[in-house]
């Protein structure tokens, strides 16, 4: 096995734990809280989460399995709020949106924190 999987997978399910495991403490602290809180923000004011879904048309499926990635990327708190029911019907508003916005940019930074935990697991950067 790659010194880098263990890493990487940890980073996904929880964020920072990659960091943790690389002796990186610091940045696995301001990982977890940032995608954490943002996460939780989300769903506070909230936004809907994408399903894989296909649409009338190639944009909306683009969007909503995009979208979908996005929020299956921020690991355990996705899984937990999947297991748990947690649901909100599309509706108009911008609170609402801005919860979806904050659950994908959730994933999304999640994304960079793993491919930082790769990086320095396979010693391209400090």
């Amino acid at each position: 096995m790659t010194a880098w999987l263990l890493p990487v997978v940890a980073a996904w399910i929880i964020p920072g734990a990659g960091h943790f495991m690389l002796k990186k403490s610091g940045r696995g602290i301001l990982i977890f809280l940032s995608v954490s809180i943002m996460f939780l923000f989300g769903l506070f004011m909230r936004g809907a989460m994408f399903a894989p879904e296909k649409g009338a048309d190639y944009l909306t499926s683009l969007i909503n399995y995009g979208g979908w990635a996005c929020d299956l990327a921020s690991g355990g708190l996705y899984l937990l709020a999947a297991m748990f029911d947690y649901s909100q019907a599309d509706m108009a508003g911008a609170v609402h949106d801005y919860g979806t916005k904050f659950l994908v940019s959730a994933g999304l930074l999640n994304i960079l924190a793993m491919v930082d935990t790769w990086e320095i697991a396979t010693k391209q950067k400090d």
